[in-house]
């Protein structure tokens, strides 16, 4: 009925995000209404924001909580003239949801969101043979000892808040495929 992978639920469990109790053998068991309440929000999400791809457009998810940011991220973007559908999460438990689903081409990233962080859906996607080499690009107003101390593989860029904007054209011109 989800559409997601069993880890995805057991993470929508321990978030809060479908209730469920465990039986005295530790075996969860999740509300029908729990269930039925996620995959409405879902299709009324889906119907409200239908994502229009061009067939040579590179696809971008951008994943922010802060809902301003993303769409500054999504205006600023969008202007560049440049072939790409933009899809928009709020955490990382929506976007990992969204990668399943739309397979972007590129993933931009803030670190710090509650629910699930970038560092967790960056580490659930590295070690996911399907996404492991996804391009993916971080804006964060972290500092780098922290992001270091954090985990993040040194291969992903990192850009701080405020973006440079001009900087980020460059690197996402960089990892994406020429139309």
């Amino acid at each position: 009925m989800l559409g997601v992978s069993h880890r995805t639920v057991q993470l929508w469990v321990e978030s809060g995000v479908l209730q469920a109790w465990k039986t005295a053998g530790g075996h969860r068991r999740i509300t029908l209404s729990s269930v039925q309440r996620v995959v409405e929000q879902r299709t009324q999400a889906i119907a409200a924001h239908p994502v229009a791809v061009a067939r040579s457009a590179s696809k971008v998810l951008l994943v922010d909580d802060d809902t301003t940011l993303l769409r500054l991220y999504e205006l600023e973007i969008g202007g560049w003239d440049l072939p790409l559908a933009l899809i928009k999460a709020n955490n990382g438990f929506e976007a990992l949801i969204k990668i399943g689903e739309a397979k972007p081409d590129l993933l931009i990233s803030d670190l710090s969101m509650p629910g699930m962080d970038g560092f967790r859906m960056i580490r659930t996607l590295r070690a996911d043979p399907a996404y492991g080499n996804m391009a993916i690009i971080v804006i964060s107003g972290l500092d780098r000892a922290t992001i270091k101390t954090m985990g993040l593989p040194d291969d992903i860029p990192v850009f701080a808040k405020p973006v440079p904007f001009g900087e980020l054209r460059k690197a996402v011109g960089a990892v994406l495929p020429p139309a």
